[in-house]
């Protein structure tokens, strides 16, 4: 007994080929995950370095006693701007040398190593930030102006007033990366279309009608028969 076979509809579009081993879409590996914790790592420790710059470079506020109360040298003065400018723009000069870095160093991307540069750099951020507090000047002014002395100015110590300078490594590295990776990320080719298939059913044209050769029917009625 064999089984009735329903042939296929015109409306139905062809089967597609049968898939290769290996052409199924690669997910997230070990090796992915691996590489957005390097990356992770070595950007959180470069705050240390932007810590370092900030200390080094940052413009300093000075204050002077009178041996009761401690004042602003010059209440003009316009270094605190200038020490967190100097932190917004090592930021993102760093954001722009981590996002260049990793991308020239995986160029593929991918959701690891985007996950890895946010939080490696939001890390450096508050690193940099902290190491730069510690390298400056005392946060104990009373003593820095006991030690200094009546009349003597002094450097006051090194204050982040604007707090969204912060963001400003993690958001330039991440958007910068984001970026090389949609320009120049290698592209996976794309699949053939399905061949003969226009979505909708097309009759097959009549066959062309071929031309009879004329048949002898016989004599007409108007015909004699001759003899």
């Amino acid at each position: 007994m064999t089984e009735a076979v329903t042939p296929q509809s015109p409306f139905d579009p062809p089967p597609s080929p049968p898939e290769k081993p290996g052409d199924t879409a690669a997910g997230i590996t070990p090796a992915d995950i691996r590489d957005g914790a390097v990356v992770a790592l070595a950007v959180g420790v470069a705050g240390l370095l932007l810590g370092l710059l900030w200390a080094w470079l940052a413009p300093r506020v000075q204050y002077v006693s009178n041996g009761e109360a401690v004042f602003l040298r010059n209440s003009e003065s316009e270094a605190r701007i200038a020490a967190d400018g100097t932190f917004f723009l090592l930021s993102v000069g760093l954001g722009v040398l981590s996002a260049v870095g990793t991308f020239l160093w995986r160029r593929a991307g991918g959701v690891p190593l985007v996950i890895g540069l946010a939080v490696g750099s939001g890390f450096a951020a508050l690193a940099g930030w902290r190491f730069g507090l510690w390298l400056g000047s005392s946060s104990d002014v009373a003593a820095a102006a006991a030690a200094a002395g009546k009349g003597v100015p002094f450097d006051a110590p090194l204050e982040l007033l604007a707090h969204g300078a912060l963001l400003a490594w993690p958001m330039t590295a991440v958007l910068l990366h984001l970026g090389f990776t949609a320009l120049w990320t290698p592209r996976d080719p794309e699949p053939d279309p399905l061949a003969g298939w226009s979505g909708y059913y097309q009759p097959a044209p009549p066959p062309a009608e071929r031309a009879l050769p004329p048949t002898d029917t016989g004599p007409t009625a108007s015909e004699a028969p001759r003899a």
